[in-house]
């Protein structure tokens, strides 16, 4: 992969892929860890990406590594209870940011499978066809998956009051 290439889609992904880590991990330095792991594969692997399809092949990867980071016993010590930070809330806004506060922490708590279709699909805008085709999955395992996945959620939100 030549240079200008790659940092075309450093420009035009690492924001997305920064996104999706925090998110999904909740600690912005491992966010930035892993969103330069992702980019340094990319770099040294240099997969024969589709066009259109990189934003896909960079959040897959990017998925990938914070699970592995998540099921790391140490990370589920510092990580689980501790307060979640928003990017950009506004000060005005506090019972919206409580209420995201909320949700990150019940997403955060779905099991692996679901917390990725969850990310891909409303944090990311993927259609149920295009996560399947990401996750290398049947159309119908995603459709189930997100509709468990939103009952699930709904449950822990019920746990915690959210509702």
């Amino acid at each position: 992969m030549d240079d200008k290439r790659f940092e075309e889609l450093y420009a035009a992904y690492a924001t997305d892929v920064l996104r999706v880590s925090y998110f999904y991990l909740g600690d912005r330095q491992q966010a930035e860890d892993v969103t330069q792991d992702v980019f340094v594969r990319l770099l040294t692997h240099a997969p024969e990406l589709e066009p259109g399809k990189e934003k896909a092949w960079l959040l897959k990867v990017a998925l990938n590594r914070c699970r592995d980071l998540w099921r790391a016993a140490w990370v589920k010590r510092v990580v689980l209870g501790s307060p979640a930070l928003e990017l950009t809330p506004a000060p005005d806004q506090m019972d919206d940011r409580l209420e995201k506060q909320e949700l990150m922490s019940a997403v955060r708590r779905l099991p692996s499978g679901f917390r990725d279709v969850i990310l891909l699909h409303y944090y990311q805008g993927y259609g149920i066809a295009e996560i399947a085709a990401m996750l290398h999955l049947p159309e119908g395992t995603i459709s189930s998956r997100l509709s468990r996945a939103r009952k699930k959620l709904e449950d822990i939100l019920k746990e915690s009051g959210a509702q």
